[in-house]
């Protein structure tokens, strides 16, 4: 395997545990990126750029990185909480008129960044285009009876966050999530990552797609294979059920390679990034990178890794743990220790920061395993930067 970039001494680890990715657990191209007290100490890439294709993964490829680009999304209203201009106790309402209807009068700011709003699901799924037309979401989320008693229990919103937390930041700033983003972090960071591909980047981006992985694992590979519980199973074969109704709130699946669906802003499931784009933000977020100040204040830093929900998650059917907007370590999404924070993208990539450590991890892929919290390619990387510490 010809595995490009570089890797600090002490940090050989996370390089053997990328090159056994691609030797044992089925990856086509990808990236890790990780930066340890603000200093890149992981720089790699290797395989093709499209998962069915030939081309070498480059230096500036970047990928769909699905909801791997949900931590970014949150950073957003938390950093306009530290700045004065929202306030996360403050009813939705508040901002978003529209949104209280049907008993959602009481869902609070800090509810959507919880995945407690009780709207992870639809009662019409949105088509493609009307999923990226900025309007058709943010209306249908307004109107949608809640799941639940908002604020009384969790589950993730797969696809519906795009429209809550992208519709929360335009009403609050007059910006679309894309727009501040890419105005207030991005670009003074000088981070490959956007909600909305500009057309002047298209050409660095890769084809994703489903892969199948190994079909046999030995304990030589390292990967974790767990057999899914049946009740998990169950809740993604049934087409009734909250599981399926979340994932599916855009139907047909939208085609994640066509260039509609690449420039519309869905902070949900349609990031594209580099790792180092992942890992330089998360990094940012914890401490200076380059010269420039820290995102997060410590308050804020503390809102972000603060468990906000916890147990059992009325979508994934396992228990899930999340702070404000950040899924938090455990069982179901592990990663370096107790403290961090970040967000797995289903499929694959990972990016998180472990404030304790001064860690902050990228890692993207374009080749999509089953799987929404874990995948063992990850993980795999996730101890070796372990054990490099």
């Amino acid at each position: 395997m010809d595995v490009r970039g570089t890797v600090a001494p002490g940090f050989e680890p996370v390089r053997d545990a990328f090159v056994r990715n691609f030797e044992q657990r089925g990856e086509r191209g990808a990236a890790v990126a990780v930066y340890r007290d603000g200093r890149k100490v992981v720089d790699l890439w290797a395989g093709t750029r499209d998962v069915d294709g030939t081309e070498p993964w480059a230096v500036d490829t970047v990928q769909v990185v699905r909801s791997a680009g949900k931590g970014i999304a949150a950073a957003v209203p938390l950093l306009l909480h530290q700045r004065g201009q929202v306030d996360l106790d403050a009813p939705v309402s508040t901002y978003w008129p529209e949104f209280k209807a049907n008993g959602k009068e009481r869902v609070l700011v800090r509810d959507l960044l919880a995945h407690r709003a009780g709207v992870p699901a639809l009662d019409r799924a949105l088509t493609p285009a009307e999923a990226a037309d900025g309007v058709t979401g943010p209306a249908a989320v307004a109107a949608q009876r809640p799941e639940w008693e908002p604020g009384t229990d969790h589950g993730y919103h797969a696809q519906t966050y795009s429209w809550l937390i992208g519709e929360l930041v335009r009403r609050a700033t007059g910006r679309t999530i894309g727009r501040w983003i890419a105005e207030e972090i991005a670009r003074p960071l000088g981070l490959d990552f956007w909600f909305g591909l500009p057309p002047d980047e298209a050409h660095r981006i890769g084809r994703i797609g489903p892969v199948e992985p190994p079909a046999t694992t030995t304990a030589a590979s390292g990967a974790l294979r767990v057999r899914p519980k049946r009740s998990v199973v169950d809740a993604y074969r049934d087409p009734d059920s909250l599981t399926r109704r979340a994932f599916g709130a855009i139907d047909p699946l939208p085609d994640e390679n066509d260039a509609a669906y690449r420039t519309a802003e869905l902070p949900a499931s349609g990031g594209i990034a580099t790792a180092r784009g992942l890992a330089h933000c998360y990094a940012a977020m914890i401490g200076p990178v380059d010269g420039h100040r820290r995102l997060f204040a410590p308050a804020t830093l503390t809102l972000a890794r603060t468990e906000e929900s916890a147990g059992p998650d009325r979508v994934l059917v396992v228990s899930t743990r999340f702070g404000l907007g950040y899924m938090l370590h455990g069982p179901a999404a592990p990663l370096l220790g107790p403290g961090s924070f970040g967000h797995p993208g289903r499929g694959g990539s990972l990016a998180f920061a472990d404030p304790e450590s001064g860690i902050a991890l990228g890692y993207v892929t374009n080749g999509l395993q089953k799987g929404v919290t874990a995948d063992p390619r990850a993980q795999a990387l996730v101890r070796a930067v372990r054990s490099a510490l």
